[in-house]
């Protein structure tokens, strides 16, 4: 650990759900939740109002619109997160000029490499900068942590959430942590939980009591050295502003096409644990997953999703390759199957020995060509254009029919109106509007 509090770690709050309540008046402090629609859709982000009803990250949708039945539940608009967490990622780079982001909406900041780093100063420099933050993306807050190492940062960016801070003083790491359950480790899920309370273990100052055998005998020697020295506070990770892998893949070229669905899903599942083991191997874990193929007419095409954590759990990494594999269409055959894994850190969020595969989010349809009308798939909380009452945003739709809430974030909300889902005045809006198909 450092000597200084000069390592910040940066959260912005209930990102996803903030943005859309941002930028659609209507679902200001209402419970907003934001995710795969479909059957097999899970939440990526609730709104805290969602968050009062149980609602959280990596449930089914199945179970959050159980929980929180009232909730607009929206499918995403990802273009409008990267648009905000890009003006946050400027911020943070006037502060420091090593920022490590781990996702859009997170980032680690080394305050000390900044060449005017003062380490009495930070209260006022964590303040100016949530205040900056607020001003420049129109409303979004954040939380912050400040501690000697990253895993203190982030402990301490959870303490005052939402839209808080908290500073951990050098030499009351040991003590600030005692008495936290051990489920705040980050990679400590419920099956590490269970395994740490079978050794005596609830809270991290009774985890401190387990000796490194006990704890590497249980967990193995990998993950048990870690939280060992976890407990202790014990963390001399860098803040790396530069990284070499943004991605890692794996990918298989057939010498003769395959077109049965057991043998691609049997070398999915090859590749998928390939990757797996270089993740681990590297220290690394990824929230994106995606699935390359190459027809049989040399035609190549990606599908992707993004988990709610990172991941290096190889029967995570497969079943969300898995899932992109049964959207595919391999008719006529493939001559090239590839799994990757990117949105890389070196922080692993899901639990350590998950005993079964989250439920994984839909795999985003293809956007379409705005002239074939028809064919459009209106999600709800898509951005949207009608010559005659403007924009808006789809609110829901089903049998051919299309139902928008005419309203924006300068804007004040207005009408509800359904119309056809091939109305000809109806169009896209913001960068969808490109039309782009998937590649």
């Amino acid at each position: 650990m450092r000597a200084t509090a000069s390592i910040l770690h940066l959260d912005l709050d209930a990102f996803f759900a903030a943005v859309e309540q941002r930028d659609k008046p209507s679902l200001r402090g209402k419970p907003v939740i934001v995710g795969g629609v479909g059957g097999r859709g899970v939440v990526s982000t609730a709104s805290y109002e969602a968050r009062r009803f149980g609602v959280r990250s990596a449930m089914s949708m199945a179970e959050a619109r159980s929980r929180c039945p009232h909730a607009a539940v929206l499918s995403g608009r990802f273009d409008a997160y990267r648009a905000a967490s890009h003006v946050v990622m400027d911020r943070l780079r006037e502060l420091s000029p090593r920022v490590q982001p781990l996702s859009l909406d997170e980032a680690f900041v080394d305050l000390a490499a900044a060449d005017d780093f003062d380490p009495d100063s930070v209260e006022e420099t964590v303040a100016e900068l949530r205040a900056d933050i607020e001003r420049l993306t129109d409303g979004l807050t954040c939380s912050v942590g400040v501690a000697s190492s990253k895993f203190l940062a982030k402990i301490a960016s959870e303490l005052n959430k939402p839209d808080g801070h908290f500073i951990v003083a050098p030499g009351s790491e040991q003590q600030l942590l005692a008495p936290m359950r051990v489920s705040a480790i980050p990679g400590v899920g419920p099956a590490t939980t269970e395994r740490l309370r079978r050794l005596g273990a609830e809270t991290i100052e009774q985890l401190r009591a387990l000796s490194l055998d006990e704890l590497s005998g249980s967990l193995g020697n990998a993950s048990g050295r870690s939280l060992y020295q976890l407990a202790r506070g014990q963390d001399d990770r860098e803040v790396e502003s530069h990284r070499e892998a943004k991605s890692v893949s794996v990918e298989d070229t057939f010498p003769v096409d395959i077109a049965d669905r057991g043998e691609l899903e049997a070398v999915t599942d090859a590749l998928a644990r390939t990757v797996a083991r270089r993740l681990r191997a590297a220290g690394q874990s990824g929230r994106t997953i995606t699935l390359k193929i190459r027809r049989h007419d040399f035609e190549t095409h990606t599908r992707s999703t993004t988990l709610a954590a990172p991941t290096d759990h190889p029967r995570t990494i497969t079943d969300a390759a898995m899932a992109l594999l049964r959207a595919a269409d391999v008719t006529g055959g493939l001559r090239l199957l590839g799994v990757g894994v990117s949105g890389l850190t070196d922080w692993v969020q899901d639990d350590l020995f998950t005993p079964e595969s989250p439920v994984e989010d839909d795999p985003p349809p293809p956007r379409h060509s705005l002239r074939s009308r028809a064919a459009a798939s209106w999600s709800p909380g898509m951005d949207v254009h009608h010559a005659e009452h403007g924009d808006g945003w789809v609110w829901g739709s089903g049998l051919g029919r299309v139902t928008v809430r005419f309203e924006t974030r300068e804007t004040p909300a207005g009408p509800i109106l359904t119309f056809a889902a091939d109305d000809p005045a109806l169009s896209l809006a913001g960068p969808a509007a490109a039309g782009t198909v998937e590649t």
